[in-house]
């Protein structure tokens, strides 16, 4: 869910977006993301007083970032939940690939590109310069990729996997945003050619295609009720030529 090493974690809750980079109220927020927990196992996981694990808990309560409910069977036991979306994180800047890509934005203008071509480069313009100026937004593009996803999972009338993804590779192909090809059944995984996403991105040592592995995951879920994991294993970003998807199954 998150990242350490004394970073700025940002969420969106119903007020808005809080930024958050209290060591101790991430480790609570880390412990009880997927599941509720007591307040006995909040203060056993962070190995701090009773009193201070309750000061924090009680603010992140008041910013709506989590929920306080009461065990039904004793009111005296209280449980958190998580109650927002964890949507960027702080990093060091990238200002070297934004300067990259703003350069080849220009080229575009300069040149007889599609328009295809000018509007994909104007977004990966828009994406990495929030990296430039330090904000991650990796979490926020997935779950629009999701949004995105579960609404295209509705033109797909595939019953199995195999028939889905020979839809999506068609899909892809119309819209030029890529060249889906089955690398494996089991485990299943797909490998973008020209992905829309990342194409010609430098090598920056991870992989960049969050938004893509939100949509794979939407679609799935729309289209044959499958809540899948997708993750990107390959990539420009990690200097190959292509990007390489694995999507993990419901067991």
């Amino acid at each position: 869910m998150m990242q350490k090493n004394n970073i700025t974690i940002i969420f969106s809750t119903e007020n808005g977006m809080v930024a958050l980079d209290s060591p101790v109220k991430l480790k609570i927020l880390e412990f009880i993301h997927g599941q509720p927990r007591s307040f006995e196992e909040v203060v056993n996981e962070c190995c701090k007083a009773k009193s201070t694990i309750s000061v924090h808990l009680k603010d992140l309560v008041m910013q709506n970032i989590i929920l306080e409910q009461k065990d039904p069977s004793d009111k005296r036991k209280k449980y958190y939940s998580l109650n927002s979306q964890f949507i960027a994180y702080s990093q060091t800047p990238m200002q070297n690939c934004y300067n990259l890509i703003i350069d080849r934005l220009m080229d575009t203008i300069d040149s007889d590109n599609s328009e295809m071509e000018f509007f994909r480069t104007l977004c990966h313009t828009i994406r990495y310069g929030l990296e430039a100026y330090g904000m991650n937004p990796k979490p926020v593009f997935k779950k629009i990729g999701n949004d995105i996803g579960q609404k295209m999972g509705r033109f797909f009338v595939a019953g199995s996997i195999e028939e889905l993804l020979t839809e999506m590779a068609g899909f892809w192909q119309l819209h030029d945003l890529g060249e889906i090809e089955i690398d494996n059944l089991d485990p299943l995984t797909v490998i973008v050619y020209d992905c829309f996403d990342c194409l010609d991105m430098p090598d920056v040592g991870r992989t960049l295609c969050a938004l893509v592995e939100g949509i794979i995951e939407g679609i799935f879920e729309s289209s044959l009720k499958l809540h899948v994991k997708a993750k990107e294993v390959e990539c420009f970003g990690t200097g190959h030529n292509h990007c390489k998807f694995e999507i993990r199954l419901p067991a």
